[in-house]
Parts: C-alpha cells; sequence; structure tokens
C-alpha cells in the first residue's frame, strides 16, 4: 500500500470517527437540555403542592405493562399481610 493510500484511508476513518464523536455529543448536550426541562417541570409541579416522589412512580407506573403492575401490587400486599402491616 502507498503513502497516499494510506493517508486517504485515514483521512475518511479520521472524517468518519469525527463525525460519530461530533454527532454523540450534539445528542449528549440534547440529553442535558431534556433532562433539565425535566426538572423544571418537577420544580414547578412541587411548587403547586404535589409530592414530586409520587409523581415520579405514577410516572414510571404509566411505562410498565398493567399485568406486571397488578402482580407487583399483589405480591406486595401479601408480603405485607405476613409481616402484619395491614
Amino acid at each position: 500500500m502507498s503513502d497516499t493510500s494510506t493517508d486517504a484511508t485515514y483521512s475518511v476513518a479520521a472524517e468518519e470517527l469525527r463525525a460519530f464523536i461530533e454527532r454523540y455529543e450534539r445528542l449528549e448536550a440534547e440529553k442535558k437540555d431534556i433532562v433539565d426541562a425535566q426538572k423544571e417541570v418537577m420544580a414547578e409541579a412541587k411548587g403547586r403542592g404535589y409530592d414530586t416522589k409520587v409523581l415520579r412512580k405514577v410516572i414510571s407506573l404509566r411505562k410498565r405493562d398493567k399485568d406486571d403492575i397488578a402482580e407487583e401490587e399483589a405480591v406486595l400486599e401479601m408480603y405485607k399481610a405476613a409481616l402484619g402491616m395491614i
């Protein structure tokens, strides 16, 4: 392989690598913006008197399958009963 061919291959690989890194960095910046916006929403909800811990739990539950939630709640109730908590 000649030096010119190697240099061309290196140049193309470097450009592609740079493109991947720059795309990733843009996504990181967008992710930070989204996280900041989510924090603002929670701060606003807290300011209105909502319990943000409970809000986060509700958001988590909304992502899950209803059958999975029902099964988990049934097991939780069984464990609480076994421990005399209900």
